[in-house]
């Protein structure tokens, strides 16, 4: 971890976080008492259990969050990228951290603390509605997890995971929607269809000789997504 300086009026992100709601002199206070860090691959934010002290919003790159069962085996909750903001929910609700935020990329996070962001949540209505509306959506996606580790077929479950990877981790820089741009191991991504690796590899295998998929070097290509929805039995 290295820390650095970055003003939010001048964060790429700042159009899709809720700090866009900021007044010109609440983002001057955020900007006084955030500190931003610079994290490499591998490394994490923070860790579940822990107290939350404050929130952190992503600048650049991309985590995973992992909750850890009493074995000690992970399992992938979801993933963030920048724009996005962690740790809300456990400050909101005064509670300890539930999962433990890991870098899937290197990665420059700014923690913002608590008292700063109660004081804007309190007086910032437009922040307050964009707080309970991204509640709101995480409840959604956890909801929907539920329901299709409950009734669709392993197969079905990866094709989700396919298109759900290739939604979060398009290959913005090289506009190419096409390109799942992260690099997961194929462990990650059996922990988020819920199957054993060698299962997900057998059916990666079998997805790129049916021309579904294709490969390219460790990062995956979708080459029809329309099927990969058909299998999956997404809406189209």
């Amino acid at each position: 971890m290295q820390k650095i300086y970055l003003e939010c009026k001048h964060c790429d992100s700042k159009s899709v976080s809720f700090l866009s709601y900021c007044s010109d002199d609440e983002a001057d206070i955020v900007s006084a008492a955030k500190s931003c860090s610079h994290y490499k691959k591998g490394q994490s934010i923070f860790y579940e259990d822990n107290i939350p002290l404050g929130i952190y919003c992503l600048s650049k790159g991309a985590i995973k969050l992992t909750r850890s069962n009493k074995d000690g085996k992970e399992q992938i909750i979801r993933f963030a990228r920048e724009g996005e903001f962690l740790g809300y929910r456990a400050l909101i609700a005064d509670e300890p951290l539930v999962a433990t935020a890991t870098c899937i990329e290197d990665t420059v996070c700014c923690f913002i603390p608590k008292l700063v962001f109660m004081e804007l949540l309190e007086k910032n209505s437009q922040i307050n509605k964009h707080m309970l509306k991204s509640l709101c959506h995480d409840l959604g996606i956890a909801d929907e997890r539920i329901q299709s580790l409950a009734q669709k077929s392993v197969r079905e479950r990866l094709a989700e995971t396919l298109l759900f990877l290739q939604k979060t981790f398009q290959d913005d820089a090289n506009t190419d929607d096409n390109l799942i741009s992260v690099t997961l191991p194929r462990e990650d991504i059996a922990n988020i269809v819920g199957t054993a690796t060698e299962t997900v590899i057998r059916l990666l295998s079998e997805f790129k000789t049916d021309k579904l998929i294709d490969m390219e070097g460790k990062k995956i290509r979708i080459l029809n997504k329309t099927a990969l929805e058909r299998i999956s039995h997404a809406s189209v």
